[in-house]
């Protein structure tokens, strides 16, 4: 696929367009069979022609797609580890909204944890459970409450497909439902939030949408929106992680880079070499132990100094 076409479906942050790409480049880069890709992209509303279109400009795969890693029990490291998240509902704008939920022994700080494309899996559930036990409380808001949850959806491709078609106001309305939610649950305490993937580019469109009451926000290589306004957020210390290898979200950085400088937010940028996107993921083909540790360590540090 061609630079111009990857610009055009990622500078607005078009839901729908971007977990297409993402999609296509999965098969390109085989870790996507073109069956399950097709099946993926006809489920999210291309027809059948379309979706063939996009997989051959990516270019297909020239080998079966890689397995991933068997999908492991969520080990949280630190004191006070927490063994598995609490499944809990709170109030949403429109619905009652579903999350996993764990409690630091003496929080630190309270952190929202914005899932990737595939829902709330076991992998989120983890970060939630980690930094819990590393003495931030975590939530991490199911973005598919509406649709009944991403358990209620069965696989991967479902979940991916549904939240194509949700409208981008609607993942704010619910991020800042988990603010509220980690607010009443964590009174006194500095708030901030992470995402990875999706969840990345979910995290700067709710520091575009204006979120005060953010101290810390923590994006790993999401997409950043068109010509974001960061004036409502200039309070939230930013660090954005990106996967070197990951030219497709990297070229959307400078975007956030110049918003963030001209909004007079705190930030830094680390770029890990060699990685490419999806590295923090152990349940994932593109799994980086290193990697995910030095950006795990660096969330927690900036955490610690901001949040």
């Amino acid at each position: 696929m061609g630079t111009a076409y990857r610009a055009r479906s990622i500078v607005g942050v078009d839901v729908r367009g971007y977990l297409a790409e993402e999609i296509a480049l999965d098969h390109a880069d085989g870790l996507l069979g073109r069956r399950d890709a097709l099946r993926t992209l006809v489920l999210m509303g291309f027809s059948m022609g379309a979706a063939s279109a996009l997989l051959a400009a990516c270019g297909g795969a020239s080998s079966p797609p890689t397995a991933a890693p068997a999908t492991p029990t969520p080990t949280p490291h630190g004191p006070g580890s927490v063994a598995t998240p609490e499944r809990i509902t709170f109030p949403g704008t429109s619905v009652t909204l579903m999350g996993a939920w764990a409690k630091a022994a003496r929080p630190r700080g309270a952190v929202l944890v914005v899932h990737e494309n595939t829902g709330l899996s076991p992998f989120i559930a983890s970060i939630v459970a980690r930094l819990a036990a590393d003495g931030f409380s975590a939530l991490a808001p199911d973005l598919l409450s509406e649709e009944g949850g991403t358990a209620s959806l069965g696989v991967p491709a479902n979940a991916t497909a549904a939240l194509a078609k949700v409208p981008e106001t609607r993942f704010v309305a619910d991020m800042r439902s988990g603010i509220d939610e980690l607010a009443r649950r964590e009174p006194g305490v500095k708030l901030a939030a992470i995402g990875f993937c999706f969840g990345g580019g979910q995290v700067w469109s709710l520091l575009a949408a204006g979120e005060p009451r953010l101290a810390a926000a923590v994006p790993f290589y999401g997409p950043c929106p068109a010509s974001p306004d960061f004036s409502g957020s200039r309070q939230a210390a930013v660090l954005a992680i990106y996967a070197g290898l990951d030219t497709r979200v990297l070229a959307t950085r400078d975007t956030c880079v110049s918003a963030l400088t001209a909004a007079g937010n705190v930030h830094e940028v680390r770029v890990l070499p060699g990685v490419n996107h999806a590295f923090v993921n152990d349940t994932g083909p593109r799994y980086d132990a290193t990697a995910a540790a030095q950006a795990y360590s660096a969330t927690l540090d900036w955490l610690g100094r901001h949040a």
